[in-house]
């Protein structure tokens, strides 16, 4: 058998399928997913019990680009927990379940989510 290399990648999946293991999303309280790549940051809002997405909103999403946010990576973060708690809002969601999958709370993450709470979002 082979051995597994220990990788940013597969801690990233480890604590991920750790985390997953107790959250669970409703239609009432759906679960926020959070995936942050090199450049951009992407949310989805997931129903488990149905197994669709409700919605999404990505530093590459048109409402994003309307906002013309140009500037760091954690600005950018912060405008997409804002559209992400106004999309939410628009669909008469206030309470959710974040799923930081397998990132640190700290940085991009942290500001999308202080944005997301600060517009309202109950997590």
């Amino acid at each position: 058998m082979r051995k597994m290399r220990k990788t940013k990648q597969f801690g990233r999946r480890r604590r991920h399928l750790h985390i997953r293991h107790g959250l669970k999303g409703t239609t009432q309280r759906p679960r926020v997913v959070v995936f942050r790549s090199n450049r951009h940051i992407y949310t989805q809002v997931v129903d488990d019990y149905e197994g669709r997405v409700l919605t999404g909103v990505s530093s590459l999403s048109p409402t994003f680009k309307e906002l013309g946010v140009d500037a760091d990576k954690k600005a950018q973060a912060t405008a997409v927990g804002r559209l992400l708690a106004g999309e939410l809002k628009k669909r008469g969601i206030a309470r959710i379940v974040f799923d930081r999958a397998g990132f640190k709370y700290h940085g991009r993450v942290k500001a999308l989510a202080e944005a997301a709470r600060k517009e309202g979002l109950e997590f």
